[in-house]
């Protein structure tokens, strides 16, 4: 299904010479021999085949031709005038870079030290970015077109590979691309109502699973080797489903009453973290067996507010019993339960939850996305309005965390 085809037709971005890539060498060739399809999970439930007559969702190309880009332009040429939009912010696997999407192209940084590592920003009328998917800080990222102008169209994921500044392979569908995820060794992309898993060395269709509507492009993926855990939305509103791609097995979850807001995975895929659309709880699941380990109180009316959570559950042993002590080399901290909780049996069930130990308050109007920093006892917040906090927070006493630094990476004096 892979074929050879040109990408001339899609400009390349002009590379700031001041900014230096940092990535690594060539990509796909290093995993090209090593990497092995993996079989879908098989639990007596149905699957969607994988066969010719269902590509028709999809199709894949990559360009094997170092020569068929254009020349690069010079960086002055850019014809995009005014302040630029954001479309798009996202972290990398281990939430030490983050990219965006911007109307004129994209740009990668560092969380800390803060610092912009490299742009690339298109000419010509285009240049729209809507999904920018990194992959670690090696040289490939997945490339989605976004806003008013797009650089590329809204069904296709662009593969770039910033050690030759051009895209090398695409992967087209018959409706918009609502999210891709990346491992070293698959690519998910994400539709309204379907999903695609593709080995990366080969873009081999290998498994695509049906989901109830998901215009978020909700789905998350384990990122540790020899385990590959994959959730995305069920078939049925407040379900999620589990795909233990090792063991062969699906699990699916009935999370919440209402639809499922977001979601997230722990780095190993044995714990699940949801929250609904009504915003009130949060809750942690065993992707294993599906159990619920633990349940948090995020209060609706605090817009704009990140919240730190105590986790008793350890990650490690997720597959087998639950733990009440702490998770290791970084220690939970006690947490503040309900003082409702004596009569939970009577009032509704969040009132024996537990409360956050540690918040910080943020401008209301815009979205925000948070990850643990990797300094101890930090977190660093990402948002849509260009905004970039780095704050830590005291495990002992908890409270309102102390900010450390501010950016705004949309302005040219934030870059470095």
């Amino acid at each position: 299904m892979a074929a050879i085809s040109s990408f001339s037709s899609h400009p390349n971005p002009n590379p700031n010479p001041n900014f230096i890539s940092p990535m690594l060498q060539p990509y796909l060739e290093q995993q090209q021999e090593r990497i092995q399809p993996e079989p879908p999970p098989d639990d007596g439930t149905p699957h969607d085949p994988v066969s010719n007559k269902d590509i028709g969702d999809s199709s894949a190309t990559t360009d094997d031709n170092p020569n068929s880009s254009t020349t690069i332009p010079n960086p002055s040429a850019n014809a995009n005038p005014g302040p630029i939009k954001l479309l798009h912010v996202s972290f990398n696997q281990d939430y030490g870079c983050f990219a965006t999407g911007t109307d004129r192209g994209f740009r990668i940084y560092n969380c800390d030290p803060f610092r912009e590592i490299f742009r690339r920003d298109f000419d010509g009328n285009g240049g729209g970015i809507g999904a920018v998917e990194m992959l670690f800080r090696c040289n490939i990222l997945a490339l989605v077109g976004g806003g008013d102008s797009p650089q590329y169209p809204l069904n296709k994921v662009m593969i770039w590979d910033d050690h030759q500044s051009r895209c090398i392979g695409e992967l087209s569908f018959r409706s918009e691309v609502r999210g891709v995820r990346l491992r070293r060794d698959r690519i998910v992309v994400v539709l309204e109502q379907k999903i695609f898993v593709y080995n990366f060395a080969d873009l081999k269709l290998l498994h695509q699973i049906e989901t109830i509507a998901n215009p978020k492009g909700l789905c998350a993926v384990s990122q540790v080797a020899g385990s590959f855990v994959l959730v995305c939305p069920g078939l049925q509103k407040g379900q999620v489903r589990v795909e233990h791609y090792a063991s062969k097995r699906t699990k699916f979850i009935m999370a919440h009453d209402s639809r499922i807001a977001c979601f997230t995975l722990s780095q190993d895929g044995n714990l699940l973290a949801t929250a609904s659309s009504k915003g009130t709880l949060v809750r942690i699941y065993n992707t294993h067996d599906g159990s619920l380990l633990q349940e948090w109180l995020a209060v609706s009316s605090d817009k704009g507010t990140v919240h730190v959570f105590s986790l008793k559950a350890s990650s490690g042993n997720a597959g087998s019993e639950r733990s009440t002590s702490p998770p290791g080399p970084n220690p939970s901290f006690a947490t503040s339960s309900s003082s409702l909780s004596f009569i939970k049996g009577v009032l509704p069930k969040y009132f024996s939850s537990e409360w956050s130990v540690a918040q910080f308050r943020l401008p209301e109007g815009s979205q925000y996305i948070v990850a643990f920093g990797h300094q101890k006892n930090t977190v660093v917040i990402l948002g849509l309005d260009g905004s970039f906090y780095r704050c830590k927070f005291d495990p002992a006493t908890g409270g309102e965390m102390t900010q450390l630094e501010y950016h705004n990476f949309l302005k040219p004096e934030e870059a470095f």
